[in-house]
């Protein structure tokens, strides 16, 4: 293959004629390990192909080995494998192949290849990303979904701080700063300290829905999109813009934002004369995306929006006569579906409105109010390894909310994974208002939520407690089984496997003989099995207590010499180091690794930390390819930082990206407190070495644990 271009002179084209130099980026959502695998690979690659790359990675302790101007300008080509937002900008006029980070795993030398005949990177205006540019610089397969998900990512991610301080502050200034009054409602009186509490909150309530509309345009046409982005999500959530009583809420900044950034980045492709390139980013853009999407959202999908909810708000007042279990399941249904949008909005005026005349109509639509809000709050408690450690405080934050009847503290969630939040929201919403409508609980104030009882404006409170309790568990519940069917599927790419008979387990820990593979793995770039290894293996000649249980006493750390030294900043000893793994499944595996670190002392909850490790797989595997997996935990369940090592001769399925099970297990465990730099270093050290074919063949074919140690010290 010979490829020429205006970076490439023909001289020094094509794949037969080395001495390119090449920059590649790699970055995954978690920067760790996926991150430096990548660059490892890549760098092998292109030495194997007779090419020169820098790699710059950007991993969760920042950026490592950053790409200077000068190495862009000489480069010949440039390699983005990312599964986050990379700004492409200081790649224009460059070959630029964008992928994803497992593909700079799984298949770098061709990469390299590909991307000595990627197109050249052109950006309309300043700023850019590979999100942004993945079509154009030749995005792998899939690439424009993962595209999506990050673009709306993004925005959710810019969005939640708004919606945990606004809505904190609301619900704060109305409990310490509110008055109740004869009719049960509460009201903060004007010109007071908590008045503007709770006006600041109110502004940060409004400002979320641009915010998120905005920057999900910000990832997918830089900045040039901002502007639009947040004027169209604005104009998205003030409904009287388009003649109607309710904005279009999240789900209309979700189309504003995808609208207002691929209309961007379209307007970038417009030929302008060179005189008027440097005000396009900053003038002519802006400008023209955001009055076009203004006016679009206003004559054209504005007006159908106004049309749904006067049409929903008739439909309604012609159910007053039915059944009051159905009208309270439609109620609830309406109220949960989009937090603040038109349908919530019919749902909730329609009972404001009958108020005075019937209460058992607001009565329904309270308790589904903070149904959403308490249930996937309760989602993040129960099951914490679904959901970010940003999404998990932002659950206690809900929960919070939900008290006070603001619908509005589960549309991060909603926004995140809206095929499944959404459904959730909507049947625990339809739990809530049945019951209540069965009861005829009765509402006097046009609000929601537990503050309404507490205050007196609720009419059969037990019932209402029972209406909320019941549709919060049937949210919080089917939540969790909607994202539990996704990570347990393909996209996760990790299962945690069912453990085999404990007594069974138990036995083979106490006698099962210990063996030493020596298969020497080969730097495999397809989708091979694990049978890319040679065989071979040897009987271990290490001491017989690796076969110690892992109840053995800690003061005697199976056969650890006193005083040893550790490797890897001392967090591993031969004390946590165990020959052979009795395990056959990645749960099992997870577990007898538990047992091993608790033999040091240093594992307060050993059921925590399995408990940790297993959530975190489930976020992701940790099976790097190569017949390798790290599981991580960060846990107060450990008392001090520890990692142990141990080799299975048959291999145990991981989930991992190239499709070989691991035979060399390192395992990790930090406490919270200590979970910085330091144990995302060790995972980038361990990354990096690990790599090497000849290494992993030494530390599978060690014949005893001091061989093992020796071979482990290598690692710096």
């Amino acid at each position: 293959m010979h490829v020429t271009g205006p970076d490439i002179p023909r001289e020094r084209a094509g794949r037969s004629e080395p001495g390119l130099k090449l920059l590649a980026v790699t970055a995954c959502p978690t920067g760790i390990a996926h991150t430096y695998m990548a660059a490892e690979k890549l760098s092998q690659a292109a030495a194997a192909l007779g090419h020169t790359m820098k790699v710059e990675t950007q991993g969760s302790i920042g950026v490592e080995n950053a790409l200077s101007d000068n190495d862009v300008r000489e480069a010949d080509a440039v390699i983005v494998a990312a599964d986050k937002d990379v700004d492409t900008s200081r790649f224009a006029g460059k070959r630029l192949l964008v992928v994803g980070v497992a593909e700079g795993i799984r298949h770098p030398e061709r990469l390299v290849e590909r991307a000595l005949a990627a197109p050249v990177h052109r950006v309309g205006g300043s700023g850019g990303s590979a999100a942004a540019s993945g079509a154009a610089a030749g995005t792998a397969g899939g690439g424009e979904r993962s595209a999506v998900y990050k673009a709306l990512m993004n925005g959710v991610s810019y969005m939640i701080p708004f919606v945990v301080v606004g809505g904190l502050l609301i619900a704060i200034s109305l409990a310490l700063g509110g008055d109740p009054k004869p009719d049960g409602g509460l009201v903060i009186p004007e010109g007071t300290f908590w008045k503007h509490v709770n006006d600041i909150g109110v502004i940060g309530f409004t400002l979320m829905v641009p915010v998120l509309s905005g920057y999900i345009a910000y990832a997918i046409g830089d900045r040039p999109a901002l502007v639009p982005g947040m004027i169209g999500g604005w104009i998205a959530n003030t409904g009287a813009l388009y003649d109607s009583k309710s904005g279009a809420g999240f789900i209309g900044a979700i189309v504003t934002g995808f609208l207002a950034g691929h209309l961007v980045l379209w307007i970038k492709k417009v030929k302008v004369p060179k005189f008027a390139q440097p005000i396009m980013p900053i003038i002519v853009i802006p400008i023209v995306a955001t009055v076009t999407l203004g006016l679009f959202f206003i004559y054209v999908i504005g007006k159908p929006i106004a049309w749904v909810f006067e049409n929903l708000t008739d439909w309604l007042s012609g159910m007053t006569g039915t059944s009051a279990a159905l009208l309270g399941i439609i109620l609830g249904l309406m109220i949960a579906f989009d937090m603040g949008g038109p349908v919530n909005k019919t749902a909730f005026l329609f009972g404001a409105g009958l108020v005075s005349k019937n209460p058992e109509i607001m009565g329904m639509c309270a308790a589904a109010i903070p149904v959403p809000p308490l249930g996937v709050g309760l989602a993040t408690v129960i099951r914490r390894g679904f959901f970010t450690e940003q999404e998990q405080e932002t659950g206690y934050a809900a929960l919070f909310m939900g008290c006070f009847g603001i619908t509005e503290g589960a549309i991060p969630f909603a926004a995140a994974r809206p095929a499944r939040i959404i459904p959730a929201n909507m049947i625990g919403g339809a739990v809530a208002g049945a019951v209540a409508g069965v009861a005829g609980v009765e509402d006097s104030v046009p609000h929601g939520g537990p503050i309404v009882a507490v205050l007196g404006a609720i009419g059969g409170v037990p019932m209402f407690f029972v209406a909320v309790l019941a549709g919060t568990a049937a949210t919080a519940l089917t939540a969790v089984a909607l994202i539990g069917m996704r990570h347990s599927g393909k996209e996760a790419g990790a299962q945690v496997a069912v453990p085999s008979p404990a007594p069974e387990r138990e036995l083979a820990m106490a006698g099962a003989p210990a063996t030493a593979t020596g298969a020497v793995t080969t730097a495999s770039t397809g989708d091979g099995p694990a049978g890319d290894t040679g065989p071979g293996t040897a009987t271990s000649t290490g001491d017989a207590s690796a076969d110690v249980p892992a109840e053995s006493p800690a003061d005697d750390p199976v056969g650890t010499p006193t005083g040893e030294p550790g490797v890897l900043c001392g967090y591993l000893t031969s004390g946590t180091v165990k020959e052979q793994l009795v395990s056959r499944t990645k749960k099992e595996a997870i577990e007898e690794m538990a047992d091993l670190l608790a033999s040091t002392g240093k594992v307060a909850d050993k059921a925590g930390l399995i408990e940790a490790a297993l959530a975190r797989e489930v976020q992701g595997t940790t099976g790097l390819g190569e017949e390798i997996a790290i599981p991580h935990a960060k846990s107060d369940a450990v008392t001090a930082p520890v990692v142990g090592f141990a080799r299975s001769a048959e291999g145990i399925e991981w989930g991992s990206l190239d499709g070989t099970t691991a035979k060399l297990v390192f395992m990790i465990s930090v406490p919270e407190a200590a979970a910085g730099d330091e144990h995302l270093r060790i995972l980038a050290l361990l990354s990096r070495r690990l790599v090497d074919a000849d290494f992993r063949a030494r530390l599978q074919a060690a014949p005893t644990r001091e061989e093992i140690m020796r071979l482990l010290a290598e690692i710096r």
